[in-house]
């Protein structure tokens, strides 16, 4: 493995680059509201298509991440990826749907689910904006911001009044394990110009994987089904009323890393420890609804060019079951339904030689939740709620963000936004099992962001600022009861505040039409953390407090050369160190210890070759990471069934993946990743990822 790390260092360095999607400079919308060039942004980006999720066969929304740097995607199980950026994960990092937020008041702190429930096969493309998005999109936004654009009939770009109609399917087969079949019908029709309708299908059903140390890991597969509708009505020629929905059904996902299914994993001295459950499976289903109208003033001189405003519903169910025989209270139940109402408006205007974003934007939860503890025989039946029943989570954000360029070559973008949240409990525990008076809390908080952009000539420029963020306790931290790591109950707590962050980033970019090339540097201090304290000196079990204060900083790296007219080279490489000041128990002394998630060294270079005609290219990649041992013992033993003593070993995978457009209806697809069968795990993840894996792919256009 060694003499293969070296070997792929080595040439990461030599073509010094990183991953892109291709040499172009798509548009970006996520990083100001207002549509502008990649290469003009004041952030670290990634766009991430349809075509590159197809090409990379990328099975789920957080893999399609998985070569971008800074970003380590971290799986509980397959079902549950869950990406750190930069650092940070699960309700402090941000997710959007067509621009509508995702997260709800009862997210989980650490690794969670959510961001698997949207359907990677319904994307068009993502917009990932890292360190950046609380101005524009308020409490969450940490380590960064994913927009992710659903498919659309696109029916402003047909030929004006002409009926059109089409659609496609795709089928993908992967031969690990159990094997894997995954397939989707799309169809869409309209007039061009007038209005379009869009709807999509997928059926998945996930094997159990297996590798070559653990064989097959029996419970990593599941089922899932997905639909996405859009209807597209063109108001006028400069205004446009769509109706979207999008959903997804999981069923028994199983967290294989808590249960008997688990022998360990040993890998040359890191051990990882069995499974003790009989079972620990999760359902989840998630829907939302949205009516939006858009458009703008055709009129020269409008006090408002450009308008949005978004009406949403969205609905969520999860329910866990846990089996811990032989506990005393083995069975377990938990389940949680949030209703949330969504309102947003954004406006556009000129102002003075700038141009100024601003809005507002309101989201209501409505939670209910249910659950008990019992025995196998039925008789220890008490009430146990993961969360405070019958709440509501209410979150007002007003912003504003002006984008000056007081010159051709420079840019500078400043803004602000003002939070307001509340959350109004219902019935919830103690730590000691009484049941608590209804209450409510209130939070207010102003955020800012710094940013600017210089051209150094046509190809060069360099960005940077600094930007603050802000996250409002959300009811899970207020009032959750539930199990997290490998065993440990975590608790809520009514005292928590606010959490505070300020990034600070400086970077290059380096732009023509054969070599695309960004380097950046981030620092991020984080103040009155929210996190899972244990109870005392002789306890697992843990209680949410403020004790938190630390900081992350890393270094990113990415791009591309065309070096040939069909030969070219990507990659990408990333790090991140980072360090926190927490107690060791509740009111016990604070220790300074590294963050339990860092993203080691990791990276990836790729070599394509195109066919002269573009429909046929072949790909070989090279995907690896580093030890990371930045790990107290403590960590690793509260999470000993995820986590590998002395921490998760480094590795390196091979992928070849070849495609063909046989014709205008039929394009195939085959690969085998993970070419040498390597064991392997992704840090803090709950299973190893597969062997060695055959993938073929056809898809159909009409």
């Amino acid at each position: 493995m060694h003499t293969t790390f070296r070997f792929f260092l080595n040439s990461l360095i030599a073509v010094s680059s990183a991953q892109a999607q291709n040499f172009l400079d798509p548009l970006v919308v996520t990083a100001s509201k207002l549509e502008q060039q990649a290469s003009d942004a004041p952030y670290s980006s990634a766009v991430i298509g349809s075509e590159f999720i197809w090409d990379n066969t990328r099975r789920t929304l957080p893999e399609a991440l998985a070569y971008t740097p800074g970003v380590l995607v971290q799986k509980t199980t397959h079902g549950h990826g869950s990406p750190f950026i930069r650092g940070f994960t699960g309700r402090q990092n941000l997710l959007l749907v067509d621009g509508i937020r995702l997260n709800n008041s009862t997210f989980r702190g650490g690794p969670v689910q959510y961001w698997n429930t949207v359907d990677a096969l319904s994307i068009d493309h993502l917009e990932l904006i890292k360190s950046q998005g609380s101005v524009l999109y308020g409490s969450d936004a940490v380590g960064g911001t994913l927009n992710s654009f659903t498919k659309s009939s696109d029916f402003q770009s047909q030929k004006t009044d002409q009926v059109f109609y089409g659609g496609g399917g795709s089928y993908e087969f992967r031969s690990n394990g159990q094997g894997s079949n995954i397939g989707r019908v799309e169809s869409q029709t309209g007039v061009g110009g007038k209005f379009g309708l869009w709807l999509g299908i997928s059926a998945k059903d996930y094997g159990d994987i297996e590798d070559d140390d653990l064989g097959r890991m029996v419970g990593t597969g599941y089922p899932e089904q997905d639909l996405d509708s859009r209807f597209d009505y063109a108001v006028t020629p400069e205004s446009t009323i769509t109706l979207g929905f999008n959903g997804v059904n999981q069923d028994a996902i199983s967290r294989w890393h808590r249960t008997v299914n688990n022998p360990g994993w040993d890998q040359d001295g890191h051990v990882t420890t069995p499974g003790l459950w009989t079972n620990d499976t999760f359902d989840q289903e998630r829907s939302m609804t949205y009516l939006r109208y858009a458009g703008e003033n055709p009129q020269a001189g409008s006090l408002v060019q450009r308008w949005s405003t978004t009406l949403s519903y969205q609905n969520s169910s999860e329910s866990e079951y846990q089996n811990r025989s032989p506990a005393e209270d083995s069975v377990r139940q938990a389940n949680i339904d949030v209703e949330t109402l969504g309102f947003d408006l954004s406006l556009e205007s000129a102002l003075g030689p700038g141009t100024l974003v601003y809005g507002l934007d309101y989201y209501h939860d409505k939670v209910d939740s249910s659950g008990f503890r019992n025995n196998l025989a039925g008789t220890k039946y008490r009430e146990s709620l993961p969360i405070a029943d019958d709440s509501e989570y209410d979150l007002l954000g007003v912003f504003s963000q002006y984008l000056w360029k007081p010159t051709e070559a420079l840019e500078i973008t400043g803004g602000g936004r003002y939070t307001y949240a509340e959350a109004s409990l219902g019935r919830f525990y103690s730590t000691k099992g009484v049941e608590q008076p209804s209450e409510s809390q209130d939070w207010n908080s102003v955020v800012g962001s710094l940013r600017s952009l210089y051209h150094l000539n046509t190809c060069w420029s360099i960005f940077g600022g600094v930007s603050q963020a802000f996250r409002a306790p959300n009811l899970d931290d207020l009032t959750g009861n539930l199990t997290a790591k490998s065993g440990v109950d975590s608790l809520g707590s009514t005292t928590v505040d606010p959490e505070e962050f300020i990034t600070y980033e400086i970077g290059t970019r380096q732009l023509t039409e054969t070599t695309s090339l960004e380097f950046s540097v981030y620092y991020t201090d984080a103040e009155k953390l929210i996190t899972a304290t244990p109870l005392s000196s002789k306890s697992k079990d843990t209680i949410n407090t403020n004790a938190g204060n630390g900081y992350v900083y890393g270094l990113e790296l990415q791009g591309a050369w065309k070096f040939l007219p069909q030969w070219s080279v990507t990659g990408f490489g990333g790090w991140q160190d980072g360090r926190t000041e927490t107690p060791l128990y509740l009111d016990g002394p604070v220790v300074d210890k590294s963050m339990t998630r860092l993203l080691p060294f990791t990276g990836s270079v790729a070599l394509r070759w195109t066919d002269i005609s573009e429909r046929f290219w072949v790909e070989g990649r090279l995907f690896g990471s580093t030890e990371e041992e930045r790990i107290t013992v403590e960590d690793q033993a509260a999470d000993s069934q995820r986590i590998p003593t002395g921490g998760t070993p480094g590795y390196v995978t091979i992928s070849l993946r070849a495609g063909w457009n046989v014709n205008e209806h039929l394009d195939l697809l085959c690969g085998v990743e993970n070419l040498t069968n390597e064991s392997y795990r992704v840090h803090g993840s709950g299973q190893n990822e597969s062997g060695i894996n055959g993938i073929f792919g056809l898809r159909l256009n009409w």
